[in-house]
């Protein structure tokens, strides 16, 4: 089994991740969950399940929004375990409506090198549906 030292582990979360959510660069973003992994947004009691309809979520969410940001990033890292917690700025701009800014907080969990769980609490409505 791959273990990730801190400094991968926010490499993976940042730049691996979000920077490819951000860019709308669909694959790698989706690439970075293993294949049976999941995505819950427990603010809004909303979960999924495998890579296939984390690709959906993300393409929705891909589509509707005009600029996706994440940054001002802080992290709590435990290597032994491989699990990050993450707090950060995000920040959607949209074609329709305002902008929405919100300061989130996500729980990865990190088998070989992926994601197998990412647990995700929003200060406002969630645009992950």
């Amino acid at each position: 089994m791959t273990k990730l030292t801190a400094e991968q582990l926010i490499d993976l979360v940042e730049n691996r991740y979000f920077a490819n959510v951000d860019g709308k660069n669909l694959d790698d973003a989706v690439a970075c969950f293993a294949p049976d992994g999941w995505l819950k947004i427990q603010s809004a009691d909303v979960t999924h399940d495998g890579q296939d309809n984390i690709r959906r979520m993300f393409t929705d969410f891909m589509a509707s929004t005009k600029v996706i940001y994440h940054g001002d990033f802080s992290h709590v890292v435990d290597v032994e375990n491989q699990c990050i917690a993450s707090q950060f700025l995000a920040r959607n701009q949209y074609e329709d409506k305002p902008q929405v800014e919100m300061r989130n907080a996500n729980f990865f969990v990190v088998e070989n090198g992926v994601f197998t769980k990412v647990t995700i609490y929003m200060t406002d409505v969630s645009p992950l549906v």
